[in-house]
Order: C-alpha cells, then sequence, then structure tokens
C-alpha cells in the first residue's frame, strides 16, 4: 500500500507546469473563442447591401455629352482593372504597406503605433489597415459607440474572408471620400486632373492618395502647399515600399501639382428637360429619385443641345410674352414625328431643377383641340364629310341653353371643312361635333391617349373641365404628321446599368388614329392655316402645318387666359403654351395665339440656320392630293353683245371679268318669270356665246360655281341682249 502511494506521488504533475499548461489552455480555449466571436461578429456587423456603393447617375446625349448627374454621393464606380498598378500602389504605400501581407489587421502596425504614440505621449500614428478603413466606412459610419473599434475588427476579418485583395481595393477605391463632394477614384480624376482614372501619372496617383487621410486639410485647391508635401511624402511611402525607385521618385516630386480642374459643366438651359428624363425614368421605368441617386445608371436622351439653347433663348425675350404683369409662363416641347424623340422641352422661364414643368400641366386647349377632337375624327367618316364638305357657320342654341359664337361675330351661313378649320369656326365646330357625337370623339381621344370626363359640346373648343398638357397636344398632332399614326413621346433612348450593360432601349411606340388619307388632307389645310388662316403671324418661310388656339379669360372680359400653337414640319411635331400659372383679375394676357405662333416659327427659323429644315412636305404614293380650295370671284363687268356666227347666223356673245383660278365654272342664266333658266355653263372661261340670237331682248346673268364644295357664289350684274 504504501509502495503504491510512493507510485502515485512519483508520477504527479508539477503545480508550475500545471498553471502554466491551464493558462495556455485557456488562452488557446478563449483565443478561439475569441476568434469565433470574430467570425460570428463579422456576420453580425457587415451588411451586404452597404457594399454596394452609392453611384452617380448621368444623363448624357447621344453623342456623349453629359446633360447633368443625379447622386447622394458623386461617385463613379470603377473595376480595379481600369485603375493602373502605380495608382493602386501610391494608396498601399502611404495607407497601408502590408496590406497584400496581413489578414485585415496588422498587429505589427498596431504594436508600432502603440510604441510612437507613448514616445510622443500623443496619438501620432494611426494603424488601421485599408480594410478597416473600408469597413469602418462601409459598415461603422454612424457607429460612435466604445465597441466600434472592436466590430471594426470583425468586419475587417468578414472582408478578407469574403473577397479578394484585389477586391477589397477596388471597393476601398471607389469608396474614398477625395473632398470637394466627390467620391472614388475615378470621379476624383476627372474633378482634379479632368481626365479618367487610367491616366493618371505617378505625381497625380501621389496627390489623390494623399487625399484620403485628410481630404479638407490636404486639399490641392484649399491648401496647395500642404498638398504639395504631403503628395511628396506619398511619393516617398512608394518609393520605400518599392512602387517606384529613387529617380523617379526625385523626377515626380519635382513637379507641380498639375490641377486641371473639372469644367463647370452647368447648363441652365437643360434643367426643364433632365426633369422630364427623371419623371419618365419613374414613369416607365419604375425608378425612384432615390434610385436615380444611388444606382449608377447611364441615361442617354434624345435632346437636341442646338433647339434646346435656341428655345431657352428665345423664352427669355418678353416681347413673345404677352402678360400684363411679371410672371408670365410658358411651354414649349418638340419631337421626332418619325419615332417619338423628344429633342427639346422648355418647362417655363427661368426654370430651375424641381421647377413646375409646365409641359406636363394640364390646361384648357382652346382651338388646338379641334383638328384631333372633331374634324379627324369627322372626316374619318368618309361617307358623310370629306374637306369640302360643306357645313352650317351660323349660330346655334343647343340643349341644357348652350350656345356659341365665332370669334369675330362673323357668319357666312355655310363653309367647308377646310376653310371652317383655315379659319378656326367656332360655330361649324360645335355643330359637327353634335353630328358625329360626343362619345365617338371621346372614343377617337382616347385612341390618342387623352381621357376626358367632360360630355358636353364644349369639347369642341377645348372647353375641358381638367385640360390635357402640352406633351399630349404635341403627341396628337404626330398623328397628321406621321400619315396617321401617333407616336409616343420619349426623352431616354437607352439606359445602362452600373456595369455598363444596356438595361433598357426605346422602341418606336406607335398607334393608328387615322388612314393617311385623312392625316394627308389634314396637313394640307393646316398648311393653308399658317399660310392664311389663323396662324399667319410671324415668319418662317419653310414647310409648317399648325393651328392656334385661345382661351378666354374668366375674369377680365376681352382678355386672354392660355395662348397656342401645335403644329409641324416634315421632320419635327411642337407645341407651344403661354399664361400664367394662376389666373385671376390681375394676371392675364393682352393678345392671344398669335404670341405663340410668333414664337415657334421664330426658333424654327433660328434652328434653320443650323440644320437645314424641309421646304414642302412630300405626298406619300399611296394618297390623293387634296385640291387648294377655289376662291369664286365677286362679277360686276358681265357685259353682252352680237356678232355673226358661222352660216351667217347671229350669236349673242357674254363676256366677263372672271378668276385666275380655271377651275371655277361660270354658270349662265337667263331670266324668266318663275324660275330664271340655266341655259348652260363654261369652266375656266370668262366668255359664253349665246346661239341664235338673233331676237334679242333677252336679260342674263352669270353665277360663280365651286366644283370642290358644288356651291354657287354671287350672281353677277345683269344684262339685256339687243341691237
Amino acid at each position: 500500500m504504501k509502495e503504491k502511494d510512493h507510485e502515485k506521488r512519483r508520477f504527479r504533475i508539477p503545480k508550475k507546469i500545471r498553471v502554466i499548461f491551464y493558462s495556455i489552455t485557456t488562452i488557446i480555449i478563449l483565443g478561439l473563442l475569441g476568434y469565433a466571436a470574430i467570425l460570428i461578429g463579422g456576420k453580425l456587423v457587415a451588411d451586404e447591401a452597404d457594399m454596394v456603393l452609392d453611384a452617380t447617375t448621368v444623363i448624357e446625349t447621344k453623342d456623349g455629352e453629359r446633360l447633368s448627374s443625379i447622386y447622394k454621393e458623386d461617385r463613379i464606380p470603377v473595376t480595379i482593372e481600369k485603375i493602373p498598378e502605380h495608382v493602386q500602389q501610391a494608396f498601399v504605400a502611404i495607407e497601408d504597406r502590408r496590406f497584400y501581407e496581413h489578414s485585415g489587421v496588422d498587429f505589427r502596425s498596431i504594436m508600432r503605433a502603440i510604441i510612437k504614440d507613448i514616445i510622443a505621449m500623443d496619438k501620432v500614428e494611426g494603424a488601421s489597415t485599408i480594410t478597416q478603413q473600408l469597413a469602418k466606412n462601409l459598415f461603422l459610419h454612424n457607429d460612435k459607440t466604445w465597441m466600434r473599434k472592436t466590430k471594426e475588427v470583425m468586419a475587417a476579418v468578414y472582408l478578407e474572408r469574403n473577397l479578394t485583395k484585389d477586391e477589397i481595393l477596388e471597393l476601398y477605391m471607389n469608396e474614398i471620400y477625395f473632398g470637394r463632394g466627390v467620391y472614388g477614384i475615378e470621379r476624383a480624376s476627372n474633378y482634379f486632373f479632368s481626365k479618367k482614372a487610367s491616366d493618371l501619372t505617378v505625381s497625380e496617383a501621389a496627390l489623390l492618395a494623399g487625399l484620403a487621410k485628410g481630404p479638407n486639410g490636404y486639399s490641392p485647391i484649399d491648401h496647395p502647399e500642404k498638398a504639395l508635401e504631403r503628395r511628396n511624402v506619398v511619393l516617398k511611402s512608394m518609393e520605400a515600399n518599392g512602387a517606384i525607385n529613387a529617380e523617379e521618385r526625385l523626377k515626380e516630386s519635382n513637379k507641380s501639382l498639375g490641377l486641371e480642374l473639372e469644367k463647370d459643366n452647368s447648363k441652365p438651359w437643360v434643367d426643364s428637360y433632365v426633369d422630364l428624363v427623371i419623371k419618365e425614368a419613374a414613369e416607365m421605368h419604375d425608378m425612384s429619385i432615390e434610385e436615380l441617386k444611388r444606382g449608377g445608371y447611364r441615361i442617354v436622351v434624345n435632346m437636341n443641345d442646338t433647339i434646346q439653347q435656341i428655345a431657352y433663348n428665345h423664352f427669355k425675350n418678353d416681347n413673345y410674352f404677352p402678360g400684363n404683369t411679371k410672371g408670365t409662363q410658358g411651354a414649349f416641347v418638340i419631337m421626332e414625328q418619325s419615332a417619338g424623340r423628344t429633342v427639346a422641352a422648355i418647362g417655363g422661364r427661368e426654370y430651375q431643377l424641381g421647377n413646375l414643368n409646365r409641359t406636363t400641366v394640364s390646361r384648357q386647349p382652346g382651338s388646338t383641340i379641334k383638328p384631333i377632337a372633331v374634324y379627324g375624327p369627322a372626316m374619318m367618316k368618309k361617307e358623310a364629310y370629306t374637306p369640302y364638305t360643306l357645313i352650317p357657320d351660323m349660330k346655334y342654341d343647343y340643349d341644357n341653353n348652350y350656345s356659341v359664337e365665332n370669334a369675330d361675330h362673323q357668319y357666312e351661313g355655310a363653309v367647308s371643312i377646310y376653310d371652317a378649320i383655315r379659319y378656326s369656326k367656332n360655330s361649324s365646330a360645335v355643330w359637327l361635333l353634335d353630328q358625329i357625337g360626343v362619345p365617338y370623339a371621346k372614343k377617337s381621344l382616347e385612341k390618342q391617349g387623352i381621357m376626358i370626363e367632360d360630355d358636353g359640346l364644349a369639347i369642341a373648343l377645348g372647353g375641358l373641365s381638367k385640360g390635357i398638357t402640352p406633351i399630349q397636344v404635341m403627341e396628337s398632332y404626330s398623328s397628321f404628321a406621321g400619315m396617321g399614326k401617333m407616336k409616343k413621346s420619349h426623352t431616354i433612348e437607352r439606359i445602362y446599368d452600373q456595369e455598363n450593360k444596356l438595361a433598357f432601349e426605346a422602341e418606336t411606340n406607335s398607334k393608328q388614329v387615322y388612314d393617311a388619307q385623312v392625316a394627308w388632307n389634314m396637313t394640307e389645310i393646316l398648311q393653308e392655316t399658317v399660310k392664311s388662316g389663323t396662324a399667319t403671324a410671324g415668319e418662317y418661310t419653310k414647310a409648317l402645318a399648325g393651328k392656334t388656339g385661345t382661351t378666354q379669360h374668366p375674369f377680365v372680359e376681352g382678355k386672354v387666359k392660355d395662348a397656342w400653337f401645335a403644329g409641324y414640319t416634315p421632320k419635327y411635331v411642337m407645341t407651344t403654351w403661354m399664361g400664367y400659372d394662376q389666373s385671376d383679375k390681375e394676371h392675364y394676357l393682352n393678345g392671344g395665339s398669335e404670341y405663340p405662333t410668333k414664337l415657334t416659327k421664330a426658333i424654327l427659323s433660328e434652328l434653320d440656320k443650323h440644320e437645314e429644315l424641309e421646304e414642302h412636305f412630300s405626298k406619300p404614293e399611296k394618297v390623293t392630293a387634296l385640291p387648294k380650295p377655289v376662291t369664286l370671284p365677286q362679277i360686276e363687268n358681265l357685259q353682252a353683245s352680237y356678232r355673226f356666227g358661222s352660216f351667217s347666223f347671229v350669236e349673242g356673245e357674254l363676256s366677263w371679268k372672271g378668276s385666275s383660278d380655271d377651275r371655277v365654272i361660270y354658270r349662265v342664266y337667263r331670266e324668266k318669270e318663275g324660275i330664271d333658266e340655266r341655259i348652260g355653263e363654261t369652266e375656266g372661261t370668262t366668255s359664253y356665246t349665246i346661239k341664235n340670237a338673233l331676237f334679242g331682248g333677252n336679260r342674263y346673268y352669270v353665277v360663280p360655281f365651286d366644283p370642290l364644295t358644288k356651291r354657287e357664289g354671287e350672281r353677277s350684274n345683269t344684262v339685256k341682249l339687243e341691237w
């Protein structure tokens, strides 16, 4: 028994060894637990959604001209492959020399920093690695708690375990703030040197790398001397890290800062258009403003900078705006009729981003609605209505005590549809709407994308409770310009995502509203409206078809609330509106549609200096030309005489002064008791021979006749054939 006890004592482990063993074991266990905590904590701290950096959305023309940038943080991400090696090394050398050696936390650097801080009795050197800086900026930017540093380590380890070194460095260089509202190496290169990151020199890279620590304190704009000193420190670090040699370092250190600041690209004339782009992105592509600010899209738009600037400059001219006081507003929008591309838009005078864009505000359209709600739909009923169908032009009283008057209070009794459009006859438009029916007209408007709640005959004159927008008017008129096919307008042609992959490309969106013949007939009529009808104001010598519109002021008699012109050339369709945002007794227009007509023609005339516009509309092969209206002459000088005809017969000769239009038919009448007798007619000639007229005494007169409208004009004076 004693021997066994002695044996146990002989194999007992000394206490000191046991303490060491337990201590090491405890340390290992605690280390493992700590490491596990770091791994688990890293997953909790790091949110992968935060690793997707906010990126600037750029709006540019098809020529690559940048119009605007939309961002929360002004950043254009770039891949590591597009960042030169010397640029990468500049950041590594100054921020984290052992970046490629550690696993997120550099304990050697931490110890070195602690020693230097103790010696200096102050915090003189940081020890955060690039990975830690990235973790802090991505996940902990709002964290001010005492656990922040621990979380930073956790997140850094998480990044190292889930990303490659190149991926970490790429994310870091895209995330950095460089001052002046600029984020990321690409935008910093753009801003400070007007170049891409791929084109940075060594000294330029060193300057930008130096900004990472203190973008404001080392700003090359505000503190050029400090920036130069900091850049040279970076160059020394690059030499120490083996990125450059001593000769290169000396050469680059002797260079100036070499700033070439990005030019101020502010373009106030594009703001209206940009707002339309943002609205279209939201409505057509479900892209909110927040998504645009963060998504890094590249949006290619259809804006024509020449047209946009011309329109913008003309809108600054007060002579085109006949308001009685300040604040007269306007809107102008124009698109290519072939594909619906909106090439320019002015949402108001002195417009700024976010203002009320009046191209999208509904107004009462006045007479601009007549072709699209009344005459176009009516002429689709070809068996009933053609351009030369006669319709009443007189005062009428309709149900519900509704009556209408012509603007000039002049009535002809009957006019052709052609002239009713050309001279904007209110009475004729309302009568025709009553004949074709309001439901039929509304159905045609719906086909054009115009939904109205109104059911009254006032629709014919633009008397709508909610109105329609200038863009809607433009799109509707595109159906006439496009041979019956209405084009849906669009500002956005293509959208690329952050990886520059095509996400959307526009297609021509058209709808058949009229047949080609009706559209061509309307084009012929609206051309004549510009030449000799209600749209003669202003100067423009080339092909233009259009219609004016005016609404009366509700509070001030004889004054105007809204003034319009809607029209098109062979290439473009456009609408111009003028008025006040709020109409009251103190705000009205002293003039009507002649002002937007003049303005539109002035814009087109200026555009013609930059882009030769067409002289004529080209008639499509499958349509028939619409004859010009016949103007019947007033015959006041009818004369009668005798002459000897063949075989010695005596003939009577009537002659008169008529029209130069040889389409006019002249009907010859002989007076008789009861009903006068039509004895003959002649086409284009101004004389008529009466056979066997030996015995005179008869009285004659001539009446001109329009073969298009089948309407007679006024009779001539009466003559008596006698010896």
